[in-house]
């Protein structure tokens, strides 16, 4: 029974002790044949950690499909599963593989190396701390190589291997070892990797993968196996920025509102005081939560439920972080996008954009230059296609909390989902975000000094018996050529002359004066409207009919423009007609101007125009005058209850 006892004892001991060693995830990388899957398959082969049904089956296989030659197993069959890939001998999809050694547990990713695999290769190191890029001592640095290591620049991995394999087929020539070494720092000088270790190995033999080698004297570093267990990584995680997305919102019953998420960078303790993003409102840290109990701190990357000591409004999306260290909030982000659809990234087509928990609809707004990762040159794009890397210039339809890639990447790095087939189209890093007009959404931010308005002496249903109508805004909306300014104006006559109060609010019109400082960015649309927003709300307030007339191309925008002024106040009416007829009716030639690229951003043709979902009015104006227009409105106005009395 001691015995029984004390080997229970040793098994908890072991199992506490490897639950509490550190991770470590690495990929391979490289040109065609360099050895990767190789590689791998010696480090499970020499740490014992393939069982002896695995190994039979390889010898098996090698037999059939191997590439070793009689007698020898091909180690590259532990990882390289599909058929196809057993076939070819190449890698073809991401292989993950799982061992442990006494210091550390590990996660290999094995990629692939043709280029038109390049989004496999970046799906894979997506995730990892280091990486080896292996290189055949025969041909040196090649294209691929080139073009793995750009990559894991572009995703920031911080620690590199470059093993040089196959070093048996060059007699373990220290020249050859050295040459290739000067030419591969010569072109990563360009790149930002600093922590680049060199190792000359034979994956195939064993030689300094697990175990120093004794055939090449002249090399005093360490084997690979040693150098993965002492990478120094522990410093890699950023503790400094506390970033914690809500992922969900936890209310088993009235007594507990917690906030649950992963803690996506940074330290958060019980007692500080946090703030709530977009809102900007400040709570403190009641409690942090976990299964096993309450903690006085947490830091990345714990799963953890915080609750607040106020009543607030916190929902999936939204942020906590410190008062002193907010991130950039911004609709407008500069980015790097590896591209892994089939069909071209181009301007005016809407994706959606995930960081973290958070969701919005981005589209291109300016193409800087693609990267040609071969040689490291920018060149001018109109487009991004499978496989290619470009710097562009993304316009959300919500501001995002966010911060660059090499500062922080967890709130740095996004993905693309194609909205009609949900499949992830593309992979960002954030470089920097537009600083915009402000540190803060303009929909959603509140003024740090809070004064209560003046309230007018001159009360509303003294306003509705002077003129005989409830205030409403009638928000005309569709694209430039749909008919909008013409009903507005009509529709402001016919009231007028029946005795209304009324105004029309006209886009271009708002843009020469008052807003005449914006742009036509999504960012610049949406404060466009937010301001007219702003102004129609004060017109309703005077008990004043208002008739807004604006492209106002995005869905989530005008939503927040009807929030704004009052949803039971806004009367949305869409204005549609075929492209053809919107053409035949500019007159100003605008269309023309976007077709050439005079005008950028044109909702219809470079950038994007959503449909409302709900309107309450659709007007065909191909197929209704504008007098039809005018009547559909008003009669909508009357069922509406806002015609107190008519003349």
């Amino acid at each position: 029974m001691q015995a029984v006892d004390l080997s229970q004892e040793d098994i908890q001991t072991y199992l506490a002790r490897h639950q509490k060693k550190e991770l470590l995830r690495f990929l391979t990388c490289g040109s065609v044949d360099d050895g990767k899957s190789t590689l791998i398959g010696r480090l499970l082969h020499d740490t014992k950690t393939i069982y002896e049904d695995q190994l039979a089956a390889v010898k098996r296989d090698s037999e059939k499909v191997g590439t070793t030659g009689a007698g020898e197993i091909d180690l590259a069959l532990l990882t390289d599963g599909l058929k196809a890939e057993r076939e070819q001998g190449i890698t073809i999809d991401v292989a993950y593989r799982y061992f442990s050694t006494d210091r550390r547990k590990f996660i290999i990713a094995d990629t692939p190396g043709h280029e038109q695999y390049t989004r496999n290769m970046a799906t894979g190191a997506s995730t990892c701390q280091l990486a080896i890029i292996l290189i055949d001592a025969r041909y040196g640095v090649m294209t691929q190589t080139r073009r793995h290591s750009y990559i894991v620049s572009l995703l920031g991995i911080r620690h590199v291997v470059v093993a040089i394999n196959k070093m048996d087929l060059v007699d373990h020539s220290r020249e050859a070892f050295e040459r290739i070494k000067d030419d591969y720092t010569g072109f990563v000088a360009k790149l930002d990797l600093h922590d680049i270790t060199f190792i000359p190995m034979s994956a195939l033999k064993g030689d300094n993968v697990a175990f120093k080698s004794d055939t090449m004297p002249w090399y005093s570093g360490p084997p690979l196996l040693d150098y993965l267990e002492t990478v120094h990584i522990a410093s890699d995680r950023n503790l400094t920025d506390l970033r914690f997305p809500v992922q969900y919102v936890i209310r088993p019953d009235l007594n507990f509102r917690g906030f649950a998420g992963t803690i996506a960078s940074g330290v958060i303790r019980k007692g500080d005081e946090v703030m709530l993003l977009p809102s900007g409102k400040r709570s403190k840290v009641k409690s942090i939560v976990t299964y096993d109990g309450e903690l006085d701190e947490a830091f990345a990357p714990q799963a953890v439920t915080v609750t607040l000591t106020d009543e607030v409004d916190l929902s999936r999306g939204d942020m906590l972080v410190l008062p002193g260290n907010p991130p950039h909030i911004s609709s407008e982000i500069e980015a790097m996008v590896v591209w892994m659809d089939e069909q071209p990234l181009v301007p005016g087509r809407p994706y959606t954009l995930k960081q973290t928990t958070k969701q919005v609809t981005a589209e291109v707004a300016v193409f800087r230059y693609g990267v040609d990762v071969n040689t490291l040159e920018h060149r001018p794009i109109a487009r991004l296609g499978l496989n290619e890397v470009g710097h562009v210039r993304l316009s959300l339809t919500q501001a995002l909390a966010c911060d660059p890639y090499r500062t922080n990447a967890a709130t740095g790095a996004f993905i693309l989902i194609d909205r009609l087939t949900n499949n992830t189209v593309g992979a960002g890093m954030i470089l920097e975000a537009g600083t915009g007009r402000g540190t803060s959404d303009a929909w959603e931010s509140e003024s740090e000094v809070r004064v209560k308005p003046r309230e007018s002496l001159v009360a509303p249903a003294e306003r509705e018996q002077r003129f005989g109508q409830l205030p409403a805004t009638v928000l005309l909306v569709g694209l430039t050529g749909s008919g909008k300014s013409r009903i507005a104006y009509g529709l402001e006559r016919r009231l007028w002359d029946e005795g209304r109060a009324v105004t029309v609010l006209y886009g271009q019109s708002m843009r020469q004066g008052l807003n005449r400082d914006l742009g036509f960015t999504a960012d610049d649309r949406s404060e466009n409207l937010r301001r007219s927003a702003e102004v129609a709300k004060l017109i309703n307030d005077a008990g004043v009919i208002t008739i807004a007339a604006f492209v106002a191309p995005h869905e989530a925008v005008r939503e927040k423009a009807k929030q704004l002024i009052g949803r039971d106040r806004v009367l949305e009416i869409y204005c549609t007609a075929p492209m053809d007829v919107l053409r035949s009716r500019d007159q100003n030639g605008v269309y023309e101007m976007a077709d050439a690229g005079t005008i950028t951003q044109m909702p219809g043709v470079s950038a994007v125009f959503e449909e409302p979902q709900s309107p309450d009015l659709v007007l065909k104006t191909d197929e209704i005058s504008v007098e039809e227009s005018i009547n559909r409105i008003i009669e909508l106005m009357k069922s509406r209850g806002f015609m107190l009395n008519q003349s």
